[in-house]
């Protein structure tokens, strides 16, 4: 009786580890991802169309990340609806940025030429922001509180200004809707 309590005990131990392992969010799946919860690490950025900056030159206001590359059809999808909620929000409630994965930067530039996106976008050129944001697929879009918190991380195309969008947004940043 004793070792059968004694496996089921073991059994569980071992389910619920394997359970929390494989919960969406806990692990990381690009070396050095910053996961939910926690501080995004200090970082310089390169100016695709403008000057760099470091990321924490955005803390103070909420910022909404956009992980981007030109080549990607999803991202290609949503970038004018991120270019109009730009238009509505960008420094007034929150801040957004775009971060390009592409190797090359001409090709970067002209994607923001071509859309004519006016929020500031960075390019990635080694590795280090794609990695630490968790861009193992594309588009990703991270939600960052005013002190530098990842609070949500959104994988895939979105039309980020639909009222189901802006409302996930402003409830995440506790932003009053306008």
């Amino acid at each position: 009786m004793g070792w059968t309590n004694g496996v089921r005990s073991a059994m569980g131990v071992a389910i619920g580890t394997w359970l929390l392992l494989a919960a969406p969010g806990t692990q990381a799946g690009t070396p050095g991802e910053v996961m939910v919860g926690e501080l995004l690490r200090e970082a310089p950025m390169n100016g695709i169309a403008g000057p760099g900056a470091n990321l924490s030159s955005f803390h103070g206001k909420p910022l909404l990340i956009n992980v981007w590359a030109s080549w990607c059809g999803p991202c290609r999808a949503e970038i004018s609806s991120l270019e109009r909620l730009a238009r509505r929000y960008n420094g007034h409630e929150f801040n957004i940025i775009g971060i390009s994965t592409d190797d090359d930067p001409a090709a970067a530039a002209a994607f923001v030429r071509q859309y004519g996106i006016s929020f500031a976008n960075y390019l990635d050129r080694k590795l280090l922001l794609e990695n630490m944001l968790g861009a193992d697929r594309l588009p990703l879009t991270l939600l960052v509180d005013a002190d530098g918190r990842v609070i949500k991380k959104i994988a895939g195309s979105r039309a980020w200004d639909s009222p189901e969008a802006i409302n996930l947004i402003t409830q995440a940043f506790r932003l009053k809707t306008r």
